[in-house]
């Protein structure tokens, strides 16, 4: 498995973001993207059938939508022989009614994919499109590559084998993942950088990727815009020079 690629927490949530440490430029290394992304989204914990219930609505609303937006569109100049990246879908949602132990690993993020992929017809088999989102409920804590959610990162994606791409929203019930943002702005923002980043580096660092300053949207964490209703992350454009 590559390593993971995590959304980091930065100072102040990125007001006082450093500047890239060179001029970006993302190179396509030969390894997959996702030109037409099938997101599937996991809602783990009974939270999500409680005090979270219309979160878990706004949640799958925002990916209808982003996955036909002009966010999108942005990402067709990542494009390669073969594989035009254009729209996606929401191929469905489930709530796993199972609570995840406070603490836990990313090994048991991709056992969970696994075991669901594997064992509920509701959830679709991967293909080369597929992308698993898994959204964690208040109060659990994720460990990955030394790091802790809300201490070190609010996000992340990676891949099974190069085989089954995923990423991973732990709530953020803390300020480096908020700052002034509301939860549902918050999540929709780092659901964005990590939905681009996974399309266009499914297996982090094989795809479109900066030695120096990572992927399409490490380039630009924490500045955002609205995009209809949402609040997305900026994601770098190599043809316009900037986030854009």
């Amino acid at each position: 498995m590559a390593t993971a690629n995590p959304i980091q927490i930065v100072p102040l949530h990125g007001d006082a973001l450093a500047a890239p440490v060179s001029a970006p430029q993302l190179t396509y290394r030969g390894g997959p993207l996702l030109p037409a992304a099938q997101v599937f989204v996991f809602f783990w914990g009974t939270a999500w059938e409680g005090a979270q219930a219309a979160l878990v609505q706004q949640v799958n609303q925002f990916f209808d939508f982003v996955l036909t937006s002009p966010l999108l569109d942005q990402l067709g100049e990542y494009s390669v022989a073969g594989m035009p990246i254009g729209h996606g879908s929401r191929t469905g949602a489930i709530i796993l009614s199972t609570d995840p132990p406070a603490s836990l690993a990313d090994a048991a993020i991709q056992r969970l994919i696994q075991q669901e992929i594997s064992n509920d017809p509701a959830v679709p088999q991967p293909t080369a499109n597929s992308l698993y989102f898994v959204f964690l409920p208040p109060g659990v804590s994720l460990s990955l590559d030394g790091g802790t959610s809300c201490a070190n990162f609010c996000g992340y994606h990676s891949d099974i084998n190069s085989s089954i791409f995923y990423a991973v929203m732990p709530y953020p019930d803390c300020a480096g993942c908020t700052g002034s943002l509301s939860v549902t702005d918050a999540l929709t923002s780092t659901s964005s950088h990590e939905l681009c980043e996974a399309i266009t580096d499914p297996v982090p660092g094989q795809g479109w990727y900066d030695d120096r300053n990572g992927e399409i949207g490490d380039i630009c964490a924490w500045k955002t815009k609205k995009l209809g209703a949402y609040t997305v992350q900026l994601e770098w454009s190599n043809r316009a020079g900037q986030c854009v």
